[in-house]
């Protein structure tokens, strides 16, 4: 699996991540690098829709890790799912330079 198959599998399912109320969702690290290794695990920034989440942003948590879950049997591989809000700085610069987005 590379990060092209990656990005076509999410597009595949692009009405399964609406369901989740995913905006976009970008691949990082080492599949997007092309520096991959057999036991690597997928590195995945989300961003919801928060339009789509009640007062409070009610059930957000819940669907992030039902999200978490579905994405890990759709690649039968770890997840490493990360909301885009709660990206460090510190770390933003150098996710920025590797992300591949892709939008629902």
């Amino acid at each position: 699996m590379n990060d092209e198959t990656i990005i076509k599998i999410l597009e595949q399912n692009n009405n399964i991540l609406k369901k989740y109320k995913v905006k976009k969702i970008g691949l990082f690290g080492s599949y997007a690098r092309g520096q991959q290794k057999k036991n690597s695990d997928i590195d995945l920034l989300v961003e919801f829709d928060l339009n789509m989440f009640g007062k409070d942003y009610q059930g957000l948590y819940d669907t992030f890790l039902e999200l978490s879950h579905y994405l890990e049997n759709l690649f039968g591989k770890k997840v490493d799912l990360i909301p885009d809000d709660s990206l460090s700085p510190y770390i933003k610069a150098y996710v920025d330079k590797d992300i591949k987005w892709y939008e629902t």
